[in-house]
């Protein structure tokens, strides 16, 4: 496959069957600084972990221009269906479907997921996912989504085994370097790690360094994606 941060959580993935986006968090996206057509070309699916608006960010729009099916957790596909979404398959945590010689599961992950919406009303969107993709020949991978550290990450390695692992380290509203690198050693064993959701906004950590430092003699796995430059794994 290959791979492209597009900055915060949001990945392109290109398979032989299928081009998916995960959170596509684009317009408004201070580290996207890109080509977003380009960064939508040939979009198949969107993948999303949860409904906070910077990882839906502009799936109704690249939705409505590329035709991609969305997938993504019942509560969210049925709020984005009401913005006039036509497209998707609903799923949640522990489900698994099938499309175009891939599939994605929903793992469970620790945080929230609501909007604050143009009626001034905060509307629960469902729990918030990690997400695994597996598709023939291919590595698996496991975008955590927005999460702390959690002992169950064991039993995710014992169903899924991912060989690549989107990470998020940035602290606040996710882990930071220090939890995220105990998850990453104790409960996987990853060949490529991929760290994400930092340097966005200034509320965050704004580098990878202490999760480097923090990841120990296990830090040759850590890959730092450039934004935007694809990496094949």
């Amino acid at each position: 496959m290959n791979l492209t941060w597009l900055g915060h959580a949001a990945f392109r993935i290109e398979l032989p069957s299928a081009t998916i986006l995960i959170d596509p968090f684009l317009t408004g996206n201070p580290a996207f600084t890109g080509d977003r057509d380009a960064a939508i070309q040939g979009c198949t699916h969107i993948v999303l972990t949860h409904g906070h608006a910077d990882h839906v960010g502009d799936t109704l729009d690249i939705a409505s221009r590329t035709g991609a099916m969305v997938v993504t957790n019942y509560d969210l596909c049925m709020w984005l269906n009401s913005k006039g979404l036509e497209k998707f398959d609903p799923t949640n945590t522990g489900g698994t479907v099938h499309h175009n010689g891939f599939s994605v599961s929903f793992t469970i992950a620790h945080h929230s997921s609501a909007q604050l919406t143009e009626d001034g009303v905060s509307h629960s969107l469902g729990f918030s996912n990690g997400v695994v993709i597996q598709a023939e020949g291919e590595k698996t991978l496991y975008h955590m989504g927005d999460t702390d550290i959690f002992g169950d990450m064991a039993l995710i390695q014992e169903l899924y085994a991912p060989q690549i692992g989107i990470v998020p380290i940035g602290d606040r509203f996710t882990m930071g370097a220090r939890s995220a690198a105990l998850a990453c050693r104790r409960f996987f064993k990853f060949e490529t790690v991929i760290p994400c959701h930092f340097g966005t906004f200034p509320i965050i950590d704004q580098t990878a360094d202490g999760f480097l430092s923090e990841m120990g003699d296990a830090a040759g796995s850590v890959s730092i994606c450039e934004i935007g430059t694809p990496v094949r794994l």
